[in-house]
């Protein structure tokens, strides 16, 4: 059995990563980053790192062109500012639209992309860090288990029943996957989350707040705040 893994240099991703590793051992693992035109590059050097941490063969992708049109806050051509809030109140503020670093269908993208590789690496299946926290009130609707389900059921079908979507996180927490992390001893001082390109995470944005919280909850300090 092997597995393609969606890096992104995140907890949940490198999260992820170390689940498969853990299971199918780092031989029958290939990670897959995706540049898609964001504002810095510190979670993709993330994602470097993290591969060559498991030993694991490790693919970039880069499909920033398709997302040339979004001006999403995360993106480089956008002048939008990078809300300092949390999930909740920015919901609040959209009457339950995305929040504005949604990237348009990004996981949709990346699975699909995924796929393609998938079935040319030979691999099984393909696993991702979506989960409930980012699933919550449609913040970002491309991580709930509704979407994951369409998704995988559209790849296994696509692919000629070769390749299945598995979204281990996704009836998940982050505070739930931080445990899980922390019992694998993932290398989480490797990892970048935060939406600002800065020496240190900025503490203020979403991904941020989330991040510190779900160390917090599990009786730990973030690495990269330490």
């Amino acid at each position: 059995m092997r597995v393609l893994v969606l890096t992104s240099g995140g907890i949940d991703s490198t999260t992820c990563l170390g689940m498969s590793v853990e299971k199918y051992g780092k031989e029958n693992v290939v990670a897959m980053s995706v540049s898609y035109g964001q504002k810095h590059t510190k979670e993709l050097k993330a994602s470097t790192d993290v591969a060559n941490y498991y030993g694991v063969e490790h693919i970039y992708i880069n499909l920033a062109d398709i997302f040339k049109y979004s001006d999403c806050s995360l993106l480089e051509h956008s002048d939008k500012e990078i809300p300092h809030d949390t999930y909740a109140n920015q919901l609040a503020e959209t009457d339950g639209a995305p929040v504005s670093t949604y990237v348009p269908f990004r996981n949709g993208l990346f699975l699909s992309t995924a796929a393609s590789v998938a079935i040319s690496k030979n691999c099984d299946i393909i696993y991702y860090g979506a989960h409930s926290d980012d699933a919550a009130g449609s913040a970002y609707p491309d991580c709930s288990k509704e979407f994951n389900q369409a998704m995988s059921d559209a790849i296994y079908l696509g692919s000629g029943k070769s390749v299945r979507v598995e979204a281990p996180f996704v009836q998940w927490t982050k505070k739930d996957i931080v445990k899980e992390g922390l019992r694998l001893k993932v290398p989480y001082e490797l990892t970048w989350s935060c939406y600002e390109g800065k020496d240190k995470p900025c503490s203020k944005c979403g991904t941020c707040i989330d991040r510190e919280k779900a160390f917090e909850l599990n009786g730990e300090i973030d690495p990269l705040l330490k």
